[in-house]
């Protein structure tokens, strides 16, 4: 193994906060609206179940 230190050059310019907000609000409307429409679906789906479903058994 090595003993020598070794100098790190860091990038400060670089800002990993700055562009990821606006990409986690994207994310979480985009999930919301997919939440809204698969509970729609859901809804759709059940009500046909429903009127399929024969009461006079």
């Amino acid at each position: 193994m090595s003993t020598d230190k070794e100098d790190l050059v860091v990038d400060d310019d670089f800002s990993a906060d700055e562009d990821a907000e606006p990409q986690v609000e994207v994310a979480k409307t985009n999930l919301s609206k997919r939440r809204t429409i698969d509970n729609l679906l859901e809804e759709r789906r059940l009500q046909r179940q429903l009127n399929d479903y024969d009461f006079d058994l």
